[in-house]
């Protein structure tokens, strides 16, 4: 049964006023430690969540029981909710029919790898480690999302994606690669331990350096780690409306260096294409920073309709789960910039650090944009445009908007860093990023040196 069979299914059991989201998944996962693969993975799952609407009183109730006696009973739990549920006079009613853009994102072959094919994959990874150890994993999935309800909306769309991702690490030093796609095909194993090994092997003696301001460069990894950070309240809708984004009073005004424009664009093929959000409304391109200047941020349809004024949801409403957030960017993509590499980024910045990723990250304090966290597996001293000798892993505490104010510059390539921890059901999400060099990145500590 797929996804839009089983939504319509959910729907029939709900009868009345109702909405049924299915989100079937099909799933493996390959891990390795020490250069040996352990603990595959294989989920094969679908959860329903219905929501069932009583005049302004809704009631919303998940499972993964999907046979006509777990149906009903998710329906009867979702109606008992909305009977005990205050009533919501701003809620905006269900989605109405819709015609979603035609997307891509599916891939056959992708769809089609077995758990064989994830070991191998994931062997490949360990064959090209070399004499450093490594940890990480492979995967590969299937999924679908499908969104019915009372108003005649039907949508449907099957998804593919892959990760190969790898910590090469001893005692003496660590170094991290990953690659995602949609199809399994652009991603290549053996290049990702390659990467993180040659990384490890640089990583041996780190120094320590003194807290203070520091110009860096951030590889994709570590810029689309902190931009998703600082998305998540500053970006949405419903923080703009709270006043705890950086947004709010602020669009139309320049808040970063005119080098960075940002979009959210789900339906871009290079990324990991949507076509529609959990309320089956379209996807919408929608630009968030436009040459440094604030414009937009997304939004579902319970905000747009909070802020009326004809405002209308970007198709970014979230899951049931995450519903308290309300609309999050899902495909971050900051546009590129003009150097042909991060040495060429290392030569803008003369003296500072060179960073790979980022760990550990909170966010302080969300209306000012003020992130903390720890660099990890990879981080350097840059002198006279070189990157020099490497560096103990170091605390760091930034206001993204302070960063992003002095741009040096952009590489003219992005990469597409994986969003997902595979904890929960598979929604494939990712940022697009390129690395930056900035004038301003605070230095607040050293922590542990680079290895297991």
């Amino acid at each position: 049964m797929n996804a839009l069979d089983v939504a319509r299914a959910a729907l029939d059991a709900a009868g009345g006023e109702a909405e049924a989201v299915a989100h079937v998944e099909h799933s493996g996962l390959a891990r390795f430690a020490g250069s040996e693969v352990h603990q595959p993975t294989l989920i094969e799952n679908a959860m329903v969540t219905v929501r069932v609407v009583h005049g302004n009183r809704v009631g919303i109730a998940t499972t993964n029981k999907i046979d006509p006696p777990g149906l009903a009973e998710v329906a009867r739990r979702a109606a008992d909710a909305a009977e005990s549920s205050p009533p919501d006079e701003s809620f905006p009613g269900l989605a109405h029919h819709a015609d979603p853009p035609a997307v891509e994102g599916y891939d056959e072959e992708t769809a089609a790898l077995g758990p064989g094919d994830q070991a191998r994959l994931a062997a490949a990874s360990i064959d090209a480690g070399g004499d450093v150890p490594v940890y990480g994993f492979f995967t590969s999935a299937s999924s679908e999302l499908a969104v019915v309800s009372s108003t005649g909306l039907s949508v449907h769309q099957r998804m593919t994606d892959a990760t190969a991702l790898v910590v090469a690490a001893d005692e003496n030093g660590s170094g991290y690669a990953e690659q995602t796609a949609w199809r399994a095909g652009r991603i290549d194993p053996t290049a990702v331990a390659r990467e993180a090994a040659a990384k490890a092997q640089r990583t041996r003696d780190a120094a320590e350096i003194d807290s203070g301001v520091y110009r860096a460069v951030l590889e994709p990894y570590a810029f689309a780690e902190l931009l998703e950070s600082f998305s998540h309240d500053s970006f949405g809708a419903l923080g703009m409306l709270d006043k705890r984004s950086y947004f709010s009073d602020r669009l139309g005004q320049k808040v970063f260096d005119e080098k960075i424009s940002i979009v959210d664009d789900a339906l871009d093929p290079h990324g990991l294409p949507k076509a529609f959000d959990f309320e089956g409304t379209p996807k919408r391109r929608v630009q968030l920073v436009d040459a440094g200047v604030a414009r937009s941020v997304v939004w579902d349809r319970t905000t747009a309709a909070h802020a009326g004024d004809g405002v209308e949801s970007t198709g970014h409403a979230p899951p049931a789960e995450l519903r308290d957030w309300g609309p999050l960017p899902s495909a971050l993509c900051v546009l590129p910039g003009n150097a042909e590499s991060v040495s060429e980024l290392a030569d803008l910045v003369g003296d500072g650090l060179y960073i790979t990723r980022l760990h550990y990250l909170g966010v302080v304090h969300p209306r000012e944009g003020i992130i903390t966290g720890m660099t990890r597996d990879g981080t350097f001293r840059i002198r006279d445009g070189k990157v020099a000798e490497p560096l103990v892993n170091l605390r760091f505490t930034v206001a993204v908007p302070d960063l992003l104010r002095d741009v040096l510059g952009l590489t003219n390539k992005v990469a597409l860093v994986n969003s997902q921890n595979f904890y929960g059901e598979r929604y494939p999400y990712g940022v697009m990023a390129p690395a930056v060099a900035a004038e301003r990145f605070t230095v607040t500590g050293v922590g542990s040196k680079p290895g297991i």
